[in-house]
């Protein structure tokens, strides 16, 4: 016959108690956006929750890559940030959860038109307009001209002296190869990349690394979201940022819960606040400058003005096709990257 003390018995009830409180607590969430913003909003989502949460950030198609291979048993609850585009991807497999946001009644038309877009599977949190920033100083030193629209950037006085990312990594790139299809058509746009490959030197994973590079005095010239490239600047870097005369594409970055997520409850708490008007301030308090999806949400001080930037009418349904995106990425990889031959992913 086996007893169990007082002692043993308090033991495994506070043991269970401990196991269940951990359980209850953890988060495991997936960040598209930059590190600052990821912890900024780590920090936030705690003090205001209680909740504990692992936060690791990561480019956009690599979290798509991860959900993917993790469908039938998850290890991750929620994917925040990142291309609104690279969601629908998601959403149209199946891998992620429907859920209806507390704030969504205060998000601005365009997320709500995202939203539904989703079938109810992806909330827009933030939007942004696609450019490209080059260092003045380099460019000045080479006496080189400056380049003010997408064609200028195939010239080869810029051989070596451009960075984009990698579109199969990075949702900043595949917004790139979408928008170049809807302004130029996709035998054009192909075509404009494969000339384009020549002068840049290898392919970022991360979507705001050629800018961040750029900055730093890496090289000339950095393809990235615009507001990426105003975070550097007002950093002090001698960018000078600009929106390609043909027109641009956009984003609308987005937050998801992964379809299986062991932590719902927590997972329903973490896209409430991200949609929070306290949520979304943690973008300008780390320093970022996108445009925030909520009405109530203060718009960051040099967030850059959407409205004066040429846009093209970005076909979110179409770039956010499962099949679309396997179709461009084989394309990109076998005529871009294999078909040049000088144009290497790190």
């Amino acid at each position: 016959m086996r007893f169990v003390t007082p002692l043993a018995a308090g033991a495994a009830i506070w043991l269970c108690a401990a196991l269940n409180g951990a359980s209850a607590q953890d988060l495991n969430v997936l960040c598209g956006v930059d590190e600052d913003w990821c912890s900024t909003m780590e920090t936030a989502f705690e003090a205001e929750t209680g909740l504990e949460v692992a936060m690791e950030r990561r480019s956009t198609g690599e979290i798509l890559d991860q959900i993917r291979s993790e469908r039938d048993n998850p290890h991750i609850d929620v994917w925040w940030g990142g291309t609104g585009d690279t969601h629908l991807q998601a959403a149209g497999e199946d891998l992620l959860e429907t859920y209806t946001p507390a704030h969504g009644g205060d998000a601005l038309p365009w997320a709500q038109n995202f939203f539904q877009m989703s079938g109810g599977k992806a909330s827009g949190v933030y939007a942004g307009a696609l450019g490209f920033a080059y260092n003045a100083d380099i460019l000045d030193a080479r006496d080189i001209s400056t380049p003010s629209c997408w064609k200028d950037l195939t010239d080869p006085r810029y051989r070596g002296l451009v960075l984009m990312a990698n579109p199969k990594s990075s949702g900043t790139a595949f917004t790139v190869l979408a928008t170049l299809i809807q302004l130029l058509g996709e035998e054009e746009a192909f075509a404009y990349l494969a000339a384009l490959a020549h002068n840049i030197p290898e392919f970022t994973t991360s979507g705001a690394a050629p800018v961040k590079a750029a900055a730093r005095g890496k090289t000339g010239i950095g393809i990235s979201f615009i507001h990426d490239a105003v975070t550097q600047k007002l950093a002090g870097a001698p960018l000078v940022i600009v929106a390609p005369c043909e027109g641009t594409g956009y984003e609308i970055g987005a937050v998801s819960i992964v379809r299986g997520a062991k932590n719902l409850a927590s997972a329903h708490r973490f896209v409430d606040f991200a949609m929070s008007p306290e949520g979304q301030a943690t973008g300008a308090a780390s320093g970022q400058n996108q445009i925030p999806s909520n009405a109530r949400a203060a718009l960051p001080p040099a967030a850059p003005d959407i409205s004066l930037i040429r846009m093209v009418d970005y076909d979110f349904a179409t770039f956010g096709s499962p099949d679309q995106r396997r179709k461009l990425l084989d394309r990109f990889d076998r005529e871009v990257l294999q078909g040049t031959g000088s144009a290497l992913t790190q």
